[in-house]
């Protein structure tokens, strides 16, 4: 079993705790990051901007993915064009369809075209993996986020779906496939194996993959050992 150093995927850390972004960084974990306006509110974030501006003072030489809010596509606009304006390593996240369930394919084709570097987010199914296709400029530099986790959740194998977005996204030279809210560290190697370009992980996942490829009679030893002090540390009696 291989560790996580031994992986071919890109790990990217997703959350908009400033403590752990900046951990992370400076002990070289992870190849990029992203973040989301509902990380951002459980974070207590209230200034967009300013949180933003404080991230790139410290990520200044790997990818970061914000997240526009808007949900009309000419407030989209603006506020990418606005979020593009803070760094080179900016990544705008667009997501598939605003909350009318209209696509916006027609903004993704106008700002890729421009040579803004897209995230497109909140993607769960191949028709939608193929509009987003058509819509990117192939020499421009693009995620393609696949919300694999929640594909799952619905009941649904997501390896499969990830295999033939891979494949969708072929023709495309400059765009990666990210497979997206990881449930478990399992699913790191299963996006490994299939060739997916990148997967973000949550601190508390970050952690538990320090556990790939340990040994399962040493992890069975830890947990019996962990049951064993947790059980006189409290001073049970039968």
């Amino acid at each position: 079993m291989k560790n996580l150093r031994d992986l071919k995927i890109k790990i990217f850390a997703d959350g908009a705790d400033l403590d752990s972004i900046i951990e992370a960084y400076e002990k070289k974990l992870v190849r990029g990051f992203t973040t989301n306006p509902t990380l951002m509110a459980k974070a207590g974030i209230t200034n967009y901007l300013a949180f933003a501006t404080e991230v790139l003072r410290v990520v200044r030489d790997l990818p970061v993915s914000f997240e526009v809010f808007s949900d009309d596509l000419p407030g989209m606009k603006r506020q990418a064009l606005r979020l593009n304006e803070l760094g080179e390593n900016v990544y705008i996240k667009i997501p598939v369809t605003n909350t009318k369930k209209t696509p916006t394919s027609r903004l993704i084709r106008e700002l890729s075209s421009q040579g803004l570097k897209l995230n497109i987010t909140a993607i769960m199914t191949l028709s939608q993996v193929g509009q987003v296709a058509e819509a990117l400029d192939g020499a421009v530099p693009s995620i393609v986020s696949v919300f694999a986790g929640r594909i799952a959740d619905s009941g649904r194998d997501p390896v499969p779906i990830m295999r033939e977005a891979l494949a969708i996204l072929k023709p495309l030279p400059a765009a990666e496939l990210l497979w997206a809210s990881p449930r478990e560290v399992l699913n790191i190697v299963q996006a490994d194996e299939i060739g997916c370009h990148i997967i973000t992980v949550t601190p508390d996942l970050l952690a538990k993959a320090g556990n790939l490829g340990k040994e399962l009679e040493d992890y069975s030893l830890e947990t019996v050992k962990m049951f064993y002090h947790d059980a006189v540390k409290s001073g049970f009696t039968i």
